[in-house]
């Protein structure tokens, strides 16, 4: 109820031309899990290069790629080579990929250095960690204890704002793939564009009510053959729409880089976070899309995957 109350006033600010949201709204590109394996599309050195020559042709000039540095093997290092000479960054993922919910923090800690040790001699490395899953300790304790230790191995919370299912739009992608099912490539695209569009408006909307303001968004993508196929489409639709790509490294000048939320509430990224601190209910802060059954009903519905 106070998260849709607080919706209200922003609508009526908007209304009465008493805030220009088109002018505050920035997002940053950020993706995870690099450097990912070969995909039902593309072998993963070819998703590679046509991810640098996408946000190329949409005058991306710096995406963050957070990197699972235990998938790196020959070719997934000339890959994030290749990004770092595009003009992009690399963060710290961790090394496994676990979830600091389901593990010892002191063990976590552990696998955050392993991977530091990896990623900090590479060129284009910046001290941003992002929390697989976005899990940061299923108690205050382990929150805490990862929180401290993070900041004493020199990283900053690499948080996002807007948090999408991405990554399961995909895995439907594959399973259809392997079942071969026909995919409608143009219905598959705009699906993609249209979750991630829904996503970045409902987290906006989100921050607004919360912070009386569009903050410097991050956007969490991942490194699959759905962004390495449609991420020009999502830019051009971000562009139509009057918002600003920027890169993740300023993003995180923003205010809240230093709002630390105090809920255990995190998984959604940082704005949800500090919604939940501010007494919204968990459930108001999470779109009816991120949710699995929801995207397979949604696919269905929308004819993406038929039999052959």
């Amino acid at each position: 109820m106070i998260f849709m109350s607080r919706i209200f006033v922003f609508l009526l600010l908007i209304l009465s031309g008493n805030i220009l949201p088109a002018q505050l709204r920035q997002i940053a590109i950020t993706i995870d899990d690099a450097p990912m394996g070969d995909g039902p599309y593309f072998s993963g050195e070819r998703r590679g290069q046509m991810l640098i020559e996408r946000l190329r042709q949409a005058g991306v000039e710096q995406a963050l790629f957070f990197v699972i540095t235990d998938k790196i093997d020959q070719e997934g290092q000339t890959r994030l080579n290749n990004y770092v000479a595009a003009g992009h960054k690399l963060g710290n993922h961790s090394h496994t990929h676990q979830s600091a919910n389901k593990i010892p923090w002191q063990d976590y800690l552990a696998d955050v250095a392993t991977a530091d040790s990896l990623l900090k001699p590479m060129k284009g490395s910046v001290p941003f960690y992002r929390y697989p899953y976005l899990h940061e300790g299923a108690d205050t304790l382990s929150r805490d204890s990862l929180r401290a230790g993070l900041t004493a191995m020199g990283y900053a919370n690499g948080y996002v704002t807007v948090d999408t299912y991405d990554w399961y739009i995909h895995a439907l992608t594959r399973e259809a793939k392997q079942a071969g099912q026909k995919i409608n490539t143009t219905k598959l695209r705009q699906w993609w564009v249209d979750h991630l569009w829904r996503s970045i408006q409902f987290y906006d909307s989100v921050a607004v009510a919360n912070l009386g303001r569009s903050p410097k968004h991050v956007l969490l993508l991942h490194e699959n053959d759905l962004t390495g196929l449609f991420i020009s489409d999502l830019i051009q639709k971000l562009l139509m729409e009057d918002w600003q790509i920027i890169p993740a490294t300023s993003a995180y000048s923003d205010a809240i880089a230093q709002e630390i939320p105090k809920t255990l509430f995190l998984g959604q990224g940082r704005v949800a976070a500090i919604a939940a601190d501010k007494g919204s209910a968990p459930k108001d802060l999470v779109p009816p899309w991120e949710d699995e059954a929801y995207l397979r009903a949604e696919a269905a519905r929308l004819g993406v995957f038929t039999e052959p």
